[in-house]
């Protein structure tokens, strides 16, 4: 049997003539130029507008807040964290930026008194609501009994958790889950210290739960 030699003979799957495969580099390029967005779609619509600025009173809002008992008025960008808030519009550097994915716990602040990991809450739902740091917790010259119990049960090494640890101790005996190490180490998992203080952290807890109930 011989060999196809010419396009009659060749497989019909192969039979394309110059003009079919002009046309269709033709009709790739056209495609390539097309401008972007949905009225690119419809025949004969007008071409796609390009996104313009979002006007000012979309990007930020003017926050009135409690920051450790004082009255905050503040300009904030409505995608501002509360710890970047605070952090940077405050000067209050002692909630601590780990992961800031929510993880780690290191930069856990009360708001109306519960615990929140502020690196994920946005600084605007802090809107008419009272916000406590480390830096709050106690009057000035004295300890938070939990503060003391960290450092009489050495519940802290390099020290860089131990405000958002503190902070969340404290929440855990006022939702009242500091009635047994077991409950402290579950109501506490969402802090997490890198040094590995945990048994301190546990004892610190359960020493300063009845503390706190007396002050």
């Amino acid at each position: 049997m011989s060999e196809p030699n010419d396009e009659t003979d060749r497989p019909p799957a192969f039979q394309l003539n110059r003009r079919e495969v002009l046309a269709g580099g033709l009709a790739t390029v056209a495609l390539s130029w097309l401008p972007s967005g949905l009225n690119a779609a419809i025949p004969g619509g007008p071409p796609a507008a390009a996104p313009g600025p979002l006007p000012d009173d979309a990007l930020s809002s003017l926050l009135s807040t409690v920051i450790n008992g004082e009255q905050v008025a503040v300009e904030v960008d409505n995608r501002t964290s509360l710890l970047d808030l605070l952090r940077e519009g405050q000067g209050l550097f002692g909630s601590k930026k780990g992961c800031d994915h929510g993880q780690c716990g290191a930069c856990t602040v009360h708001i109306d008194g519960r615990r929140v990991v502020s690196c994920l809450t946005p600084a605007v739902q802090a809107e008419g609501r009272a916000v406590t740091t480390i830096e709050g917790i106690a009057p000035e010259g004295e300890l938070h009994p939990m503060q003391a119990a960290f450092i009489e049960h050495d519940a802290l090494q390099c020290g860089y958790c131990t405000p958002g640890q503190i902070m969340a101790a404290i929440a855990c005996v006022r939702e009242g889950h500091a009635g047994s190490a077991e409950d402290v180490r579950e109501y506490m998992s969402g802090n997490l210290c890198r040094c590995g203080a945990y048994a301190g952290i546990v004892a610190a807890v359960l020493d300063a739960a009845p503390k706190m109930e007396r002050a």
